[in-house]
């Protein structure tokens, strides 16, 4: 089975804004995906499409961008901003 195949559909959960010590980023997310809990893995995950659904039936393009930290989570940026009600919501790998 190829990468690709495992990597596409996974789902992962939208945990916060990219933040500093006096500065949210509201333009990049931060991403956790399931069953990737290191730094070398969740680099296979730079630069695949993901989607995140609103409740309306909204979706929302995004890609990621880099690795955040060494514990597997990730930075995306989407096309338009994420509101703030979907932190804690599902995306998927498209």
């Amino acid at each position: 089975m190829s990468d690709d195949k495992v990597i596409k559909g996974r789902k992962g959960i939208v945990t916060s804004y990219r933040r500093g010590k006096h500065k949210q980023h509201t333009n990049q997310v931060i991403l956790i995906f399931d069953g990737i809990d290191d730094r070398s893995t969740a680099a296979t995950l730079v630069s695949n499409k993901v989607k995140w659904i609103s409740d309306s039936g909204k979706e929302i393009l995004g890609k990621i961008l880099g690795v955040h930290g060494n514990s597997g989570a990730v930075r995306a940026k989407f096309r338009t901003n994420l509101p703030g009600q979907a932190i804690g919501t599902q995306v998927r790998i498209e």
